[in-house]
């Protein structure tokens, strides 16, 4: 093929149209269709999909020679092997010529390919949400996996080039620059310049906290692109495919600016309380809440990725119903990064229950309702002590004690200051019986000037004594909590005094769980947050 790149682009296109004949694949091949993105063409032919590379550069990435786009095609093989070894098969170089292409023969190769084991596209991850099949414990399962991959990829070295303030604020820059060449619309322009201004100043006031995730070791090999079109079920299981190999520094990056991408898919896709649960139960697996104070910056740059990716797929098409979705779309990311980089709302919410009476389910159900980060006492009590949250023995390691509970509450505290610090609600899930512990967050409160919630979530003895049994014998819940231990809080709980009224939300603890999530069912929390007034006389 001519290294002319535009010869090489309409090469490629006659190359594709012959690649489209089932003629070319193997005996079983009855058909083939041809999907294509801004940068690549994939060929589904029944039992395979071939992926070439588009002759294209973005300045991003750079496929116009035949040996970068073979060197890329080695480099997704590799990459994605780390989370799809099943999927991903072989690297085949395409022989013959332009208009009678051989898949896998002999001889020169004008183009290469990615062979990969072709699953059905309503595997899909997002049209499995579209449909309503992709719910709560697919999430789960997802963050589970993102975490165990991110605590086994490689770390970068502070001297590598990846993760410094800079290169962080040049990528994120360089999406604007990106996209404003591509505007005539003044209104289009004018978000994007504030959208870059924006950045800027967020940078300027996190660029210490870059600094320290570098260092910190939280700048690894990542995915790169973890949006719900690059996850499919596949026999059953989840699988993460198509990673980025195309820029390693887009892949060498901070681990929650992948995290970012997943939690803004869901929300683009109009599941919101699907993005909170995502990030709750990353943040819970991992214990990275510091990692909170960058994650606004990475939501709105992560939102701008996907509105240039739009932007150039919308400039690639001809008038029609295609283009006008691509618009759309590229308008639906703007949209959403605005969205982002507004003023957050922070505020402290803190359950205030015995044991058996639903703490963490009801605060899962508000945490997805109102976009907060939850932190759980049940998880950073066996933080603390390098236990696994499932490990079931800890009361034999003195985690209950009076030393052990008091660390337990102010690791609540500094964590909840993390996240508030960060722009975010804090729901903090912990049984709060005690007066001094509910003052230690509300005391908190007061001192960095946010609202405060107790959730009371009161429940029958009977009730309670009912649900703990039961969550004892079946052994699957994180909590340590028997019906001794409910005994023991029944006797030496310090019940709410009247100046801690004012705070208080009431929420029936032995209503249907489905009741917690009725759109309604969190108002008055919502109102609370809003409107709770604070007597300076109690600020520290």
């Amino acid at each position: 093929m001519t290294t002319d790149a535009n010869a090489s682009r309409q090469d490629q296109a006659r190359l594709v149209a012959a690649l489209a004949q089932p003629a070319r694949f193997d005996a079983d091949c009855e058909r083939v269709t041809v999907l294509e993105t801004h940068i690549s063409y994939v060929l589904l032919t029944g039992r395979f999909a071939y992926k070439l590379k588009k002759a294209v550069d973005f300045g991003f990435l750079d496929f116009t020679t035949l040996a970068a786009r073979r060197h890329f095609c080695e480099e997704e093989l590799r990459l994605n092997r780390r989370l799809a070894p099943a999927l991903y098969l072989d690297v085949v170089p395409i022989t013959g010529s332009v208009d009678a292409p051989i898949v896998g023969g002999d001889g020169t190769a004008i183009e290469h390919a990615v062979q990969m084991r072709e699953f059905p596209q309503e595997a899909l991850a997002g049209g499995l949400l579209a449909r309503g099949e992709f719910g709560a414990t697919d999430i789960d399962v997802l963050a589970a996996q993102v975490a165990t991959f991110h605590g086994a990829i490689e770390v970068a070295a502070a001297d590598a080039g990846f993760g410094a303030p800079d290169g962080v604020l040049q990528r994120a820059q360089d999406n604007c620059s990106t996209l404003l060449p591509l505007l005539d619309d003044p209104v289009e322009r004018w978000e994007v310049e504030a959208l870059a201004a924006w950045t800027a100043r967020e940078h300027a006031a996190r660029r210490a906290a870059f600094a320290r995730r570098l260092e910190e070791g939280f700048v690894r090999e990542c995915h790169g692109d973890l949006h719900l079109g690059n996850i499919a079920r596949i026999d059953g299981e989840l699988t993460i495919f198509d990673c980025i190999e195309f820029n390693p520094a887009l892949r060498w990056i901070d681990v929650m600016s992948e995290v970012a991408f997943t939690v803004m898919d869901l929300e683009d896709r109009g599941r919101a309380d699907l993005s909170h649960r995502f990030l709750n139960a990353y943040l819970e697996r991992t214990g990275e809440y510091a990692g909170l104070a960058v994650l606004h910056f990475y939501l709105v740059y992560r939102a701008l990725v996907r509105a240039k990716i739009a932007r150039l797929r919308t400039a690639q098409l001809a008038p029609g119903e295609e283009r006008s979705a691509s618009l759309a779309e590229y308008h639906g990311y703007v949209h959403l990064a605005r969205g982002y980089a507004g003023s957050p709302q922070s505020a402290i919410v803190i359950t205030h229950g015995l044991s058996g009476s639903g703490k963490t389910q009801l605060s899962e159900a508000l945490l997805e309702a109102i976009g907060a980060v939850r932190v759980r006492s049940d998880v950073e009590r066996k933080r603390l002590h390098g236990l696994d949250p499932r490990d079931r023995r800890g009361a034999e390691h003195g985690l209950y004690a009076g030393a052990a509970t008091d660390a337990t509450y102010r690791r609540l505290a500094a964590l909840t200051r993390e996240i508030v610090v960060a722009g975010y609600v804090a729901v903090v899930d912990a049984a709060f019986l005690k007066r001094a512990q509910r003052d230690l967050l509300r005391d908190l409160a007061a001192k960095l000037g946010v609202a405060f919630v107790i959730l009371a979530l009161p429940a029958s003895e009977a009730t309670l004594r009912e649900r703990v049994g039961r969550r004892s014998a079946a052994g699957s819940d994180v909590s340590d909590a028997d019906l001794a231990v409910l005994g023991y809080q029944l006797h030496t709980q310090e019940p709410l005094a009247p100046d801690e009224e004012p705070y208080v939300v009431w929420y029936d603890a032995e209503a249907p769980l489905a009741n917690a999530r009725a759109p309604e069912a969190w108002h008055a929390v919502r109102e609370r947050i809003a409107h709770t007034v604070w007597d300076r006389r109690r600020s520290p």
